[in-house]
């Protein structure tokens, strides 16, 4: 016979609740009407047990009852108790639908299951139920079970509302729901705490109103609507320092970023017009508010700028990313910083990391966190051993309105918020008109992200008072809406009428607010009408100072680094075909012999590493290579563990971690990205799968890589290797798109290199790591495929031992006659290995052409290639070839610049792919064909 579940002895009637009571109960009534028909043990517990407290319940209109005169137990009981239970589950799940977020109206739709009927009783039924029995941790002034329905409605369905249940993880969810209905953080605040507040609003709609009214139709991005966003900035603030954080990093759109710089950031006032006074000439620039053009600067427009700010009463500084107009792509490299600040790069091995030391916040626009995918992709990173964060608080600046867009045309879901569910992130929707509700919910987002070290997002639903910017219209598409908006008074205004209504406030001290913030705005606008404030421009830095002549490693050391490479624990088993590769690598090393692109690559690190500069790895399958070059990682062969011989080379003081990223381009480069500008004496490098998947991640390269340092004075020294060259594996697998980078090359923004030798390359990284502490750029390495094996590729080790790396390399052969040859070929890149192939099948092409190979294509080396084609004296052509169809790769790039430099007389060629709209071709054998077709083209003599 089946027993009843018992809790641990001993047990009492508290310890069965909901379901499990009712389950219990039916049991019991069993035990009243046939003793016999139960087992021993289950007729002991309810011998032990006595009558359920059904009696003590207090009906309505009835008195308490005595035990002498308790009831047996009444069937309808049990349907009540488990009516009950499945109510009290429902509002917890879904009582955010009848929440009170919205401040211009009641938007919430009528929910029959939110509601006792629906289960066929009534709140007389409920009230017959004991508060504990329908929730053991109900409410100390809970009674009955309609207390306790009552209570969690007002918790669930107020200007709060809740989003737990997709949270698996029982321990947190739990948390939550105890935090919620424990009603903890919705305490109201002390009346100074009130006052405080009230001023912070009134400085914010103020601000606005100062720049609405002084600077007409100049867009700002107003926060209008959404005032409480400053003050719950600032509680994530205090909150983090509370609990030990020494940085706390936000990124955000436009949206209310002037009152965020100027309120939170501590930026000045003056300094904020000064800009607004600093616009560019109206009919060069008509849409913009940009300084740049009037002091010869790129520079930004105000509402893209960035910041930094020591709050001096937290001890905390903050960082205000500068972001671009593709609004949330600044995630990932907020996540960046934030990683590279917790991270501790002094000693060897992976990094330490302190979660607690710098806090990530988010600010996003309700349209653009569902619409753009650089949300998920970065949400997707929170989790991840390479990109964790210690927990992000995101908070949605709800304006109900995409630019004129209406919520349902720009997304699927009910919420802005919805995708955070599918990563678990606890949601929190407030009524931005509530601003002690707003001040709760960071509250508990700061308390969740310190214990459990998780994301948290906050959907903090209001308003735009105005148009997307403030020369739009929003009243021709959302005229109903901007009629409701129009009337609506400020949420400054509200609080302080709820203020005055409790008591807490006079309302003079109000009026006496505005006044003084008023006249704080006077006064700083009169400082920049007296030209006495000036906009800050950084300086972009100029050109390379004098590069090193020698980035030669000793022989010594090398021998010491490859020791290390190659070794791994006693007992390790190494699958065999890695054994053999790291044998080969010894045997070179020790013996002579070609050191091939993943060898030399091991060496320049591990060197770079000894030289006091941390390196930090990512991408897709680059433990190992996408190619099975690297072998960064090595794994047992029977237990998976993994070893990684870089982190234990002898004499290393720093660390070196190498991480395969989750399957997208665009989060991890931005990431890395803002890693590397947080940590600029760190060498951190990304590698494409293949250099084509790199288009993903355009906005990245084009907003940040390519041009953060003319827009914001923002350097990085970020690597990116880009898998490149023809094989014939088809449009995806062949162009890492090398013309895209070329046409944003400028202003020595960064270098472009298509190295051709392992030698080279082992060069290009360690000069790199030279240029962190003195010129840092980006650098972008188009490295190759089927050349990391090939011997034409391999760099004896006497290469590695001097010299540095070269933008030009003259043809290697010694058996030909420079002042002979009528035609050089210029080439960059894997083609030249084409090229040398085929000339040594053709002896007499072979003694009448030059081969020429351009390493380095940005910046243009064109001393370099002045001095070397000076040595072909007779030439009477100079052929540029290429495996890329024409409108493609370099030539577009060079041919210009070749034209300038060539003398008079000398011609300019092209040998190549004809234009195409896809960058290879996707059969095999057309591939070969066109290939062996240029390259003969090419040897044409």
């Amino acid at each position: 016979m089946s027993k009843v579940p018992t809790a641990p002895s001993p047990a009492t009637w508290a310890d069965f609740y909901g379901p499990n009571l009712g389950y219990v109960l039916e049991w019991y009534d069993r035990y009243i009407r046939d003793p016999d028909s139960l087992d021993p043990e289950t007729r002991a517990l309810f011998d032990r047990l006595g009558p359920p407290p059904v009696g003590e319940v207090i009906a309505p209109g009835e008195a308490k009852r005595t035990a002498a005169d308790r009831p047996t137990i009444d069937p309808g009981v049990i349907t009540k108790l488990t009516a009950a239970t499945r109510l009290i589950g429902n509002i917890r799940i879904y009582g955010h639908l009848e929440a009170r977020i919205y401040p211009l109206g009641d938007e919430r739709p009528a929910v029959p299951f939110l509601r006792p009927e629906a289960y066929g009783i009534t709140e007389t039924d409920l009230s017959t139920l004991p508060a504990s029995w329908v929730l053991p941790e109900a409410p100390a002034d809970a009674r009955t079970a309609l207390d306790v329905v009552r209570a969690l409605r007002r918790r669930y369905t107020g200007p709060i509302a809740c989003e737990f249940a997709h949270v698996f993880r029982e321990e947190e969810r739990r948390w939550l729901q105890a935090q919620v209905e424990s009603g903890a953080f919705l305490a109201p605040k002390p009346p100074e705490e009130q006052k405080r507040l009230l001023r912070r609003l009134i400085e914010v709609e103020e601000f606005e109103t100062f720049l609405h009214k002084t600077f007409v139709g100049q867009k700002r991005f107003s926060i209008e609507g959404v005032d409480m966003l400053v003050p719950m900035v600032d509680a994530v603030i205090r909150g983090a320092a509370r609990y030990g954080a020494r940085q706390v990093f936000i990124g955000m759109a436009h949206r209310g970023r002037l009152n965020v710089l100027a309120h939170v950031l501590d930026k000045p006032y003056a300094k904020i017009f000064a800009e607004f006074h600093a616009s560019p000439n109206k009919d060069l620039v008509p849409s913009e508010g940009s300084m740049g053009i009037n002091y010869g600067w790129t520079g930004d427009v105000r509402y893209h700028l960035g910041a930094r700010h020591e709050d001096e009463a937290v001890h905390l500084r903050l960082t205000l990313a500068n972001n671009p107009s593709h609004l949330e792509f600044v995630n990932p490299v907020v996540e960046g910083f934030t990683r590279a600040a917790q991270e501790d790069r002094s000693r060897p091995g992976l990094p330490g990391q302190d979660l607690d030391s710098a806090w990530p916040l988010l600010i996003h626009g309700d349209a653009a966190f569902p619409g753009e995918g650089v949300v998920a992709e970065t949400l997707n990173l929170s989790g991840l051993a390479g990109y964790r964060t210690g927990g992000t608080l995101h908070i949605i600046t709800n304006n109900l309105l995409g630019f004129t867009t209406e919520r349902a045309d720009d997304r699927s879901t009910r919420y802005a918020s919805d995708l955070a569910k599918g990563f678990e992130i606890p949601v929190v929707h407030v009524n931005a008109d509530e601003p002690e509700a707003c001040l709760a919910a960071v509250e508990l987002a700061v308390e969740y992200r310190r214990r459990f070290h998780r994301d948290f997002l906050i959907d903090l639903v209001g308003y735009r008072r105005w148009g997307h910017n403030e020369s739009d219209d929003p009243s021709m598409t959302q005229p109903v809406l901007y009629s409701k908006i129009s009337a609506h008074p400020s949420v400054g205004t509200l609080y302080g009428r709820r203020l005055a209504d409790a008591g807490a406030l006079r309302a003079q001290e109000a009026r006496q607010m505005r006044e003084e913030v008023q006249e704080h705005l006077r006064r700083a606008y009169a400082e920049v009408t007296s030209a006495s404030v000036h906009p800050d421009i950084p300086d972009p830095g100029g050109e390379d100072p004098e590069l090193p002549e020698n980035t030669g490693v000793t022989e010594e050391r090398l021998a010491i680094i490859n020791e290390a490479l190659t070794a791994y624990p006693e007992g390790f088993r190494v699958h065999p075909k890695v054994d053999r590769i790291l044998q080969r690598r010894q045997s070179h090393m020790r013996e002579g012999g070609g050191i091939d692109w993943g060898h030399a690559e091991a060496l320049s690190l591990g060197s770079i590493l000894l030289d006091g500069v941390p390196i930090r790895i990512s991408g897709q399958d680059t433990q190992r290579g996408t190619f099975g070059h690297r072998l960064a990682v090595l794994h047992d062969l029977q237990t998976g563990e993994p070893f990684v011989p870089l982190q234990h080379l002898p004499e290393s003081r720093v660390s070196f971690a190498i991480y395969n990223s989750p399957l997208t381009e665009t989060a991890v480069m931005g990431f890395e990205y803002g890693y590397s500008v947080q940590a600029p004496e760190t060498l951190v490098i990304w590698e494409a799968q293949f250099g084509d998947f790199a288009n993903v991640g355009q906005v990245i390269f084009d907003q940040f890589l390519a041009s953060g340092r003319a827009k914001w004075g923002q350097t990085s020294g970020m690597v990116v290797l880009l898998p490149h060259g023809y094989e014939g594996q088809g449009p995806e697998h062949s162009s890492a798109r090398l013309e895209r980078f070329l046409q944003l090359s400028a202003e020595h923004n960064w270098t472009v290199a298509n190295p051709t030798t392992s030698g080279q390359y082992f060069h290009l990284l360690r000069l790199q790591a030279w240029r962190l502490q003195h010129a840092p750029r980006p650098l972008v390495v188009l490295t190759p495929k089927s050349l990391l094996r090939h011997p034409r590729a391999a760099s004896e080790k006497a290469e590695f031992t001097s010299g540095r790396f070269q933008p030009v390399l003259d043809d290697p052969r010694r058996d030909i006659s420079r002042s002979a040859i009528k035609r050089v070929l210029l080439c960059s890149g894997k083609i030249s290995v084409d090229l040398f192939a085929a000339l040594e099948k053709d002896p007499e092409a072979a003694g009448s052409l030059g081969v020429v190979r351009v390493e380095q294509l940005y910046p243009f080396p064109k001393e370099e290639l002045s001095q070397i084609l000076a040595g072909y004296p007779a030439a009477e052509e100079v052929v540029w070839v290429q495996e890329e169809p024409r409108n493609m790769g370099a030539w577009t790039y060079v041919a210009p610049r070749m034209l300038a430099l060539l003398p008079p007389g000398q011609a300019l060629k092209y040998v190549g792919r004809p234009e195409r709209s896809s960058p290879a071709e996707g059969l095999a054998d057309a591939h070969g064909a066109t290939q062996a077709e240029i390259v003969q083209q090419a040897l044409q003599h």
